[in-house]
């Protein structure tokens, strides 16, 4: 319903109002539609995917300790001189597209990514986290 149609039906004081109402009603719904960073997993749950994807307390560990480092478990943390993103800090960022295609957003494709890299790298989190501590990087 337009505003001069509500204007025709109410008086001018009753019509503004309507309308700020109305107006006001559209913004909130605008401002509460889900955006990225509003979706984003938090970091617990983040922790939570990746206590189940590690069971291993040890190598767990270690990969928290990198991933607190590197990105504060922010699945969408990104560098800003380098374009590093996500958990582990992939650069480039799209490399973790392999892990798969929801790689910009999903904690358990960043944390598989990061676990293959770790792996293939370095032979598991906890030698990749004493490559950190020695080098400040990994």
């Amino acid at each position: 319903m337009s505003f001069s149609a509500i204007r025709r039906i109410v008086s001018p004081k009753k019509a503004v109002t309507v309308a700020a109402l109305a107006a006001g009603v559209a913004g909130v719904a605008l401002g509460t539609a889900p955006a990225q960073a509003a979706t984003a997993p938090s970091p617990s749950s983040a922790q939570s995917v990746a206590h189940k994807m590690i069971p291993n307390s040890a190598q767990y560990n270690a990969f928290s300790k990198i991933v607190e480092h590197e990105s504060g478990w922010n699945v969408s943390a990104q560098n800003s001189s380098s374009g590093a993103y996500g958990l582990v800090q992939a650069l480039p960022a799209s490399k973790m597209s392999s892990a798969g295609s929801d790689w910009k957003t999903n904690p358990a494709t960043q944390i598989k990514w990061g676990l293959d890299y770790m792996n293939s790298r370095y032979g598991s989190p906890v030698q990749a986290w004493n490559f950190w501590q020695a080098n400040g990087w990994y």
